[in-house]
């Protein structure tokens, strides 16, 4: 099984409408400085929380600086069981510029 790409606006849309949890793989002082609202903060050291907390069936999109690190990221939580699993091509910098900078949820 393979994670898929997803665009900004496709993310935005899904999110919008609580389709798709939003998993930030930044480091912490990136993330802290400015993340998409309500998006999970996922590290090495949060992952069992967010697979405890999170159903597997639920879309998850990943998101990194600029959309490679997230790739690899998606991946692995395919391979954890999750079912849906998308990279979120252009990452947060991408977001920045096509999105408000916290989402409105």
């Amino acid at each position: 099984m393979q994670f898929k790409h997803i665009s900004v606006a496709d993310t935005a849309a899904r999110y919008a409408s609580d389709e798709v949890v939003i998993a930030d793989i930044r480091d912490d002082q990136s993330y802290a400085a400015g993340h998409i609202e309500g998006s999970f903060h996922l590290s090495n050291g949060t992952i069992h929380q967010f697979m405890q907390h999170h159903d597997f069936e639920q879309p998850v999109v990943v998101v990194c600086y600029h959309g490679v690190s997230s790739q690899g990221a998606a991946q692995y939580l395919l391979e954890q069981g999750f079912e849906e699993v998308y990279s979120m091509d252009g990452g947060f910098e991408a977001w920045r510029k096509e999105q408000p900078f916290a989402s409105e949820k």
